[in-house]
């Protein structure tokens, strides 16, 4: 089973992910988007998009940051005061995009309008971000100073994964929620040609080199009458 989670689900993840996402961008390219439903709501979605993006772009930029430089990230986190900075801090981000996430769920819910264009991949994504939360926090909170054994853990499977020579010692070791949290990772890969999620790697680069558009009011003015 631990070769399937760590080995096998990661390469079609990443292959399905890879694959997936070109064929879409040829076939139909105007749908690579989030698809903004900004126009039928707009308040929840403020509070909802900006908690989710500010939360989870930190969380897994620490995540990036941790994988490319694991000895650097360790002996920053030497020092007892700064890991536990590093632990609270990340249980704000991560209750911050939990409540993000929520709020984004719930608008999906009450809104009429912004439910109408809700597809059943939307929602397929919306509670795979929610386990991943879940578990997220699960893990924070019931297996503490994560920041701390995760280059020693997560990071040498990972870093395996990229050689093309697994090694998944570390991580068969861990608990089931930690091991549901890390495939729950390549499960965001394996929808992302098939969801909204193909936003994240969508840059509208083209615009830069793009002239500047002129925009001319046509507008009929009233003539003004003899002697008016």
């Amino acid at each position: 089973m631990n070769e399937f989670l760590f080995v096998a689900v990661p390469y079609v993840a990443v292959a399905v992910a890879v694959g997936g996402g070109v064929v879409r961008h040829r076939r139909d390219r105007f749908s690579w988007s989030t698809q903004s439903s900004q126009f039928l709501e707009n308040r929840t979605l403020f509070w909802g998009s900006n908690a989710w993006h500010y939360g989870i772009l930190a969380i897994l930029g620490a995540h990036l940051l941790a994988f490319l430089f694991p000895g650097e990230w360790s002996s920053l986190l030497g020092g007892t005061t700064r890991l536990y900075v590093l632990e609270v801090t990340g249980y704000g981000l991560a209750f911050l995009a939990g409540f993000g996430l929520v709020l984004l769920v719930a608008r999906r819910l009450v809104s009429r309008r912004v439910l109408g264009v809700t597809t059943t991949a939307d929602w397929l994504l919306l509670l795979v971000l929610l386990f991943q939360v879940a578990t997220g926090l699960w893990v924070a909170l019931g297996y503490r100073f994560g920041g701390a054994w995760y280059p020693h853990v997560a990071v040498p499977w990972l870093r395996s994964l990229f050689t093309l020579h697994p090694s998944i010692d570390t991580m068969a070791a861990m608990p089931w929620p930690v091991k549901a949290h890390a495939v729950g990772g390549f499960a965001l890969l394996f929808l992302f040609p098939y969801t909204r999620l193909v936003h994240v790697v969508s840059y509208p680069l083209g615009y830069l080199r793009r002239p500047y558009q002129l925009v001319i009011w046509s507008r009929r003015t009233p003539r003004l009458r003899s002697g008016g």
